[in-house]
């Protein structure tokens, strides 16, 4: 009995754990990766994400339509232009989520306090 309950402590422990490195919540600066990309591409997504694409991969900016980001005016400022992108640390990767776009010294984006 007593195998038992420790075996689903350590089960549900364990799904906590990792179920909560995969929320992306408040992140800041110390707990991002920065990206070197070239902006080949940017797109609207289905739930108003702005996702810009490179040669390999796609990041996005959650929401970033409802949050009053002009697509057409941010398209012509970094396409086909290297920026760096912070995106958060998780658990076993990196997220493809975008905590802040510089282009430069220049901020473009940021959700960073």
């Amino acid at each position: 009995m007593r195998r038992h309950v420790l075996f689903l402590f350590s089960t549900v422990s364990t799904s906590i754990l990792f179920f909560k490195s995969c929320v992306i919540d408040n992140p800041q600066p110390k707990d991002c990766s920065i990206i070197e990309v070239t902006v080949k591409n940017m797109t609207a997504g289905d739930t108003k994400d702005v996702i810009f694409h490179d040669e390999k991969n796609n990041y996005h900016i959650n929401r970033g339509l409802d949050l009053g980001i002009n697509l057409e005016s941010l398209n012509a400022k970094v396409l086909n232009k290297t920026v760096s992108l912070y995106v958060p640390k998780m658990l076993f990767c990196t997220s493809k989520h975008i905590s802040q776009i510089t282009l430069g010294k220049e901020i473009i984006f940021t959700e960073f306090n």
